[in-house]
């Protein structure tokens, strides 16, 4: 048995229905749970996340304002979103709940068996992506800043960094961030895993392919290097051409 308190935020407009679920988190004990707050609006539930730190919150759908779906895309953009459970009413919006992460979907009247499975479930929710953490920490990470968000991107799945503007594009086979910074540092702090291929761009040597015959608008003909998971080729500097043949040799 868990001696643990899980901290939990509950989220309903109803305020008998959120008295109602205390009570039975009260009676949880595999985990336990600590009502920290109770919030009867996305707002006010919004003010509660910006100063105090949930491991759980149980989440009513439908509420005047901004509803349950609505306030759980939020979470998600927490740097250390807590474990979601949906308490409703309703039973229809269960897929869209899970494409959202929840770790358990409740319908009312809650039963307090029904409630401790969704307790331990968010329990190995929080141990497994604290596992995961700790994992990617012992990783090298880049740490971005994305629409108020901070994600910790392993370097290992970087393809290329590339100057533009007053910005580094960070490019991964799924997608591109945006980095600030300079390619020197960079350069210079992963030298033994990326190349120097442009003075606008910084190739994953894991990731050179091959050397292709290339027309470029603003270099003009030259040579441009393919990456694996890049559709887009680079143009190589004729000054670092020989460097990258040396790579391409070693592969």
């Amino acid at each position: 048995m868990s001696d643990k308190l899980l901290r939990v935020l509950v989220v309903d407009d109803e305020a008998l229905a959120r008295s109602r679920l205390a009570t039975l988190l009260g009676d949880c004990r595999n985990p336990g749970a600590l009502v920290a707050a109770q919030a009867a609006h996305a707002v006010q539930a919004m003010e509660y996340l910006q100063h105090q730190t949930f491991e759980a919150v149980l989440l009513d759908i439908h509420m005047p304002g901004t509803d349950g779906l609505q306030l759980a895309k939020i979470l998600r953009t927490l740097a250390q979103p807590p474990a979601l459970i949906f308490v409703t009413a309703h039973a229809e919006h269960a897929v869209q709940a899970f494409e959202l992460d929840a770790v358990d979907y409740l319908t009312k009247p809650v039963r307090l068996e029904r409630l401790q499975a969704a307790l331990q479930k968010a329990e190995r929710y929080l141990q497994m992506r604290g596992a995961e953490q700790a994992e990617v920490s012992q990783q090298d990470v880049i740490i971005i800043q994305d629409r108020n968000r901070t994600e910790r991107l392993p370097l290992s799945e970087v393809i290329y960094f590339k100057a533009e503007l007053k910005y580094i594009t960070v490019r991964t086979a799924a997608r591109s961030y945006i980095l600030d910074g300079s390619l020197n540092e960079l350069e210079e702090k992963y030298a033994d895993r990326f190349l120097r291929i442009h003075r606008n761009a910084l190739i994953a040597k894991h990731a050179a392919r091959t050397l292709e015959k290339h027309h470029d608008p603003e270099e003009g003909e030259g040579w441009a290097l393919r990456l694996e998971g890049a559709s887009e080729l680079l143009f190589v500097s004729r000054r670092q051409l020989a460097a990258v043949r040396e790579l391409l040799g070693r592969g």
